[in-house]
């Protein structure tokens, strides 16, 4: 499973993936909307490992996104069964999830990825409706899943912390 963009590409993790991720994930600029938490290698290797399974396990995953030009991992773009535990509408679709690595930031390759992963998504018989989460002080990325079609759903508690639910059904033909 390949996406090609003008300047992306799409593909599923690999264990060589680590070292981008580790990297990304630790970076506190990059995850201040996400998590103020550090994560150890045994929970990267593990969120790794999670992204490599839901290929296997459902079909779609999270794919890293690599500049073409230089073969740099820039992000993380996808959709998953993250099992969240918020309630049963969010939980009966995929969750559609991006992060990018700081030096991607302002370079408009969040929207040119995200762009590229939900068509390939509506193209699939499983595409339909994809829900998400956003932190309501990340402006980019509530911009962001705007442009995608997401529309805000609601305020929610999920460990603790108040998020945004979204949700975006598939564009008709």
């Amino acid at each position: 499973m390949r996406i090609e963009t003008e300047r992306l590409l799409l593909r599923p993790h690999t264990i060589e993936d680590f070292d981008a991720l580790r990297a990304m994930i630790r970076d506190p600029e990059v995850m201040r909307h996400i998590t103020s938490i550090v994560p150890s290698d045994e929970d990267i290797w593990n969120r790794l490992l999670r992204y490599i399974g839901h290929w296997t396990a459902f079909g779609f995953g999270i794919f890293a996104v690599i500049e073409r030009e230089t073969g740099r991992n820039v992000g993380g773009a996808g959709f998953a069964d993250f099992r969240r535990d918020l309630g049963d509408a969010f939980s009966a679709s995929p969750e559609g999830a991006w992060v990018f690595a700081k030096e991607a930031h302002g370079r408009g390759i969040a929207s040119e990825a995200t762009q590229a992963m939900h068509a390939w998504f509506d193209a699939q018989p499983f595409g339909g409706r994809s829900v998400c989460i956003i932190n309501p002080d990340n402006a980019p990325s509530r911009k962001l899943a705007g442009k995608l079609g997401y529309v805000e759903t609601g305020p929610t508690q999920y460990h603790d912390e108040t998020t945004l639910t979204f949700e975006r059904l598939r564009p008709r033909a």
